[in-house]
């Protein structure tokens, strides 16, 4: 089963394909939807579209998004929810189940510190997927939600210990998950 990992953004959002059929996650696919030359609407536009594009050529089981932190800039904020917002929807729209960690969730499920750095999760993210060479910085963090995902999916990740993960499937919600 394949899983997609996104790290939205309203100018710049990461996708991460990870195949998690055999114990070991293998490296499937990754890159970013570019979005800077666009009014907000046009580039909300570009990421559905972006997406659906990345579900119709890979066709995931599932999707892993990053949760919304709050930023210094409430306006910067609320562009990123509207980004998580296009991605959410054509994710639901291709009945895909929709899985969403916060960050300090996502570095310490793949680095083992929620306080990791973004250079830390790249390396992390290069050696779990023996990767050559370490993807762009967007698409390393999309690989990192994917990853983190599969742990989870895994029972890797203890619930209990960094928050836990809500999931949204078929109508569940994240009480149904909880220990």
């Amino acid at each position: 089963m394949l899983i997609l990992g996104i790290d939205p953004g309203s100018r710049i959002t990461g996708y991460g394909v990870i195949d998690v059929a055999t114990p070991k996650p293998r490296y499937v696919a990754s890159g970013c939807i570019r979005l800077q030359d666009a009014v907000l609407p046009q580039r909300l536009a570009r990421i559905y579209a972006g997406i659906a594009e990345l579900i119709a050529q890979h066709r995931p089981g599932e999707l892993a998004i990053e949760q919304v932190f709050m930023a210094r800039n409430p306006d910067s904020a609320l562009k990123l929810g509207q980004a998580r917002g296009a991605a959410i929807v054509c994710a639901a729209n291709h009945g895909l189940p929709v899985n969403e960690y916060g960050p300090r969730q996502i570095k310490q499920a793949v680095t083992g510190s929620g306080g990791a750095t973004k250079e830390q999760v790249q390396h992390m993210v290069v050696a779990i997927l023996g990767l050559d060479r370490s993807p762009q910085a967007d698409a390393a963090d999309a690989l990192a939600i994917a990853l983190t995902h599969a742990h989870a999916r895994r029972g890797l990740i203890q619930q209990g210990s960094f928050g836990g993960h809500r999931t949204r499937r078929r109508g569940a919600t994240w009480r149904d998950f909880k220990p």
